[in-house]
């Protein structure tokens, strides 16, 4: 293929399927300018075309596991999102979330005419908008496009018992058949390509198939025409396939906003009571590009107006990624950024939102999986349900409620099959409850997952260390840390790589004191709940006052939360 076509093949739309050969659960294996495509239907019919390779070991895609929300590769079982390709899981590290760098290559995808179109470049333009007549069996034709082409041109199919027709090229890859349809050569390598047409208008019941025969027929002649004349000529280079390296957009940091990244736009498409007192939010992208996925138990960072940020967690379940979906509850203390969403929050409003993070994933190895939940605390662990419901991996979520009206989100409790809702406990009874749930770990390969109110959250921790859990099977996440933090203390910190002595005065947070000197500190919460800030301890012992660390970590004194944390002694040296 000359280079100059090449270049412009790139950057322009080709069929490389048929919509019918995208059934549901299955992954079709196209290929365009020598580059391989898994091209592949979800179950919300959003179609995929994606680079056919796992960015693990490169085994082909087209033979992966599509379970209407992701594609899973038969090898080592890494999960890949409908709609972003971004990887979920991988197998070999369960209790980690994969890097949002770990990103399949996309193609943009457009319908048009039955046939499924895209490119390896941006295109310039839209395809054909081609009417949704009678799709014709696709031909495969071993010689260059631009000779099939010349051929289409030169030969045309007609109708039965009609003359040829008068025929106009659109581009370098679509010829116009008037009366009869459109014929598009798939450029599938130097010397190869694929004919499919598409015929203007839908033929009757009692005469399609008459119709694919006789143009079946003709294209074979056309094709046996076309590989007589590839062979009286020098065969052309085939084309290999190019691997490039991951977006910069993905591989890069994206820009900081205060302290906060929040590179992501979303558009507020539905505002509901999602229970008593719980405002349920679905966030659409502004734009026709997908949002970045999360893996369940992921959260965000939303920027509200007054300048407030304030993290929630995703309640998206798998292959969920047309936009996020997020619950609020209006507490009473609320300092500010509860009130902002039920209040001044409404649907059309644009917000500013990190991309996923997720310090409390899922680990999908374990036999048995227990969700704890109370009150507003199911939001992750719902995602986390729907999950492993969709999986087939064994769960059981207890969700704890003071009452009916505060169980949120039960249209999608009530398509899980293990859930089990436990209303009106008073404190007593609750940690009885616990005890029963948690009161026995016969089960060696069994993990729990805890989430709801800092009381609670303290009970059921200590009802699982008591009943025996292995600390790494017992998982949690705070909201928010209610213990009075004691700001009195003055003590100095070393900044081992960044050789720096400061001093953090009574008031001031060390992550407070680092970021004024220029040293930059990730953060979320900055309540001592989210583990985002946690920093390594070199020397010195740490004055624990978040409520992320447990027992055993807080004894080691070799991290620290920086954002309510202090010091014991004098000096604190740390890994910055």
């Amino acid at each position: 293929m000359r280079e100059d076509l090449l270049l412009r093949a790139e950057k322009t739309w080709h069929p490389v399927a048929s919509e019918s050969d995208l059934v549901y659960r299955h992954v079709f294996q196209g290929q365009l300018l020598g580059q391989e495509l898994a091209v592949w239907r979800a179950d919300d019919d959003y179609v995929n075309v994606w680079e056919n390779r796992c960015l693990h070991r490169g085994v082909r895609l087209s033979i992966a596991m599509n379970d209407g929300r992701e594609l899973k590769c038969q090898y080592h079982g890494w999960r890949y999102a409908n709609r972003t390709a971004a990887c979920t899981y991988i197998p070999a590290h369960p209790a980690d979330a994969p890097a949002r760098t770990i990103t399949n290559r996309t193609y943009p995808v457009r319908t048009s005419g039955g046939l499924v179109w895209t490119a390896l470049a941006e295109p310039p333009d839209e395809p054909p908008e081609l009417d949704a007549g009678l799709v014709l069996r696709p031909m495969p034709v071993r010689a260059q496009p631009a000779d099939v082409v010349t051929l289409l041109l030169e030969q045309p199919p007609a109708l039965p018992n009609t003359e040829p027709p008068a025929t106009r090229r659109h581009g370098d890859f679509v010829v116009e058949l008037e009366g009869v349809g459109f014929f598009a050569v798939q450029p599938t390598d130097a010397d190869r390509a694929i004919i499919r047409g598409v015929l203007s208008s839908p033929a009757p019941v009692g005469e399609r198939l008459r119709l694919l025969r006789h143009f079946d027929l003709a294209l074979t002649r056309l094709r046996e025409f076309a590989q007589d004349r590839a062979a009286e000529q020098p065969a052309p280079e085939p084309l290999l396939p190019r691997y490039e390296p991951v977006p910069k957009h993905l591989a890069s940091m994206p820009a900081r906003s205060g302290h906060h990244e929040l590179p992501t736009r979303v558009r507020v498409v539905r505002a509901w009571e999602a229970g008593a007192g719980v405002r349920g939010l679905e966030l659409g992208p502004v734009g026709d590009g997908p949002l970045p996925s999360g893996q369940p138990g992921a959260h965000l960072d939303v920027a509200l107006p007054g300048g407030l940020v304030r993290q929630y967690s995703l309640v998206n379940g798998p292959g969920e990624t047309g936009h996020y979906v997020i619950g609020v509850k209006l507490t009473s203390d609320s300092a500010g950024g509860s009130i902002s969403v039920h209040e001044q929050v409404r649907k059309g409003d644009v917000l500013a939102v990190s991309l996923p993070r997720n310090g409390f994933p899922l680990r999908q190895d374990r036999e048995r999986t227990l969700l704890v939940a109370g009150g507003i605390g199911i939001t992750p662990l719902l995602a986390m349900a729907q999950a492993l419901e969709h999986q087939g991996l064994h769960y059981e979520l207890h969700h704890f409620a003071a009452r009916e009206a505060d169980v949120s989100f039960g249209d999608r409790l009530s398509r899980l099959g293990n859930v089990r809702t436990i209303i009106g406990l008073d404190p007593v009874e609750t940690r009885a409850e616990l005890e029963r749930i948690l009161g026995t770990t016969d089960d060696a390969d069994c993990q729990v997952y805890i989430c709801g109110p800092p009381p609670m959250l303290d009970v059921a921790r200590d009802v699982a260390h008591r009943a025996g859990w292995p600390r790494d099977a017992v998982h949690f996440e705070y909201f928010r840390n209610d213990q009075e933090i004691d700001e009195s203390s003055r003590f100095e910190i070393v900044l081992a790589r960044s050789v720096m002595n400061l001093t953090v005065e009574p008031g001031r947070s060390i992550l407070e004191t680092v970021r004024e000197a220029g040293v930059t500190v990730p953060s979320s919460c900055e309540q001592g709940a989210c583990g985002t800030c946690r920093v390594a301890v070199i020397d010195g012992e740490p004055d624990h006052q978040d409520v992320y660390l447990d027992d055993a970590e807080r004894a080691a004194g070799d991290s620290i939360m920086t954002c309510v944390s202090r010091s014991l002694t004098a000096q604190l040296t740390l890994d910055l």
